[in-house]
């Protein structure tokens, strides 16, 4: 066990409130490029979901404005963008025409699409042994449970009432089953069950919590991420890596747990719906 790593993790997470966040936005957007004649959604909104590009979806503004504002209103300072070498348009966008004034912006290449694990590898040189928030790109999390993981300074993962999800939220709730289910003791992480069937599920009390690749990391993850192999699906997967930092190199989780929605922005038949949700809020990334 590398103790040693853990440690370290430790010290740094107790030494500064948390003020770094990164957000994976190298995604190919598979779900979100398919044609759906039933979804509501304008022309522009079309042509940059037949990109991939989630987080450039405009819904008032581009989607990805909602969430770094909600990273500045949780006091985070800097923000690393995990993107591909063909995504300009990102660059473009947050360092010339709609730079953050709140937040500075920085950038990671992930250069080939090889999983959230290597994503999060990415992101290393930025990080720089500080505890950081990591989201998606593709989730708008409410302030209250980034605010909450911040000033918590150590690892930890947020946690989700499912229920609340499909209740507030509006995420289907087929697509909610599929999301990984967290597993608990005294408020440690103990396991994460990624897609669990109904057998599964029945040895959980309820409320029942998933997780949104909501986490605060410390250096260890990245050690955690370069250490795993492929999934069954043949990709890097951020769940194995956080699995290997908990029984490889002992690192601990908290675990945030919230009855709050989460707006997921995956498919042409959620544009609308989100839209909906995020208008009249203010936006000052």
């Amino acid at each position: 066990m590398a103790v040693g790593r853990n440690a370290e993790s430790s010290r740094t997470a107790g030494a500064r409130t948390v003020r770094k966040a990164v957000i994976l936005a190298r995604g190919l957007g598979t779900r979100m490029r398919r044609d759906d004649h039933a979804a509501v959604h304008d022309r522009r909104q079309a042509a940059v979901a037949d990109t991939g590009l989630k987080a450039m979806i405009p819904v008032g503004r581009p989607f990805l404005d909602y969430g770094l504002s909600a990273l500045a209103d949780a006091g985070i300072e800097d923000v690393c963008l995990v993107v591909g070498p063909e995504h300009g348009e990102i660059r473009e966008h947050y360092t010339r025409r709609a730079p953050p004034a709140r937040l500075r912006v920085h950038f990671a290449t992930q250069e080939r699409p090889r999983g959230t694990a290597d994503a999060v590898a990415s992101a290393e040189a930025f990080a720089d042994q500080d505890v950081f928030l990591m989201l998606n790109s593709d989730n708008y999390y409410p302030v209250e449970a980034l605010a909450a993981l911040a000033a918590l300074r150590r690892p930890a993962v947020a946690a989700f009432e499912r229920e609340t999800l499909v209740r507030e939220a509006g995420i289907p709730s087929e697509r909610v089953r599929q999301f990984s289910v967290l597993d608990a003791r005294d408020g440690w992480l103990t396991r994460l069950v990624e897609k669990p069937d109904e057998a599964t599920l029945s040895g959980f009390v309820p409320p029942v919590y998933v997780g949104m690749n909501c986490f605060a990391f410390g250096p260890a993850i990245f050690e955690a991420c370069r250490a795993v192999g492929p999934s069954p699906r043949g990709e890097l997967e951020l769940t194995d890596a956080v699995r290997h930092s908990i029984d490889v190199l002992g690192e601990r989780y908290r675990v945030l747990t919230f009855a709050l929605p989460v707006l997921d922005l995956s498919t042409r038949a959620d544009i609308a719906q989100v839209a909906a949700r995020l208008r009249g809020l203010e936006v000052r990334p």
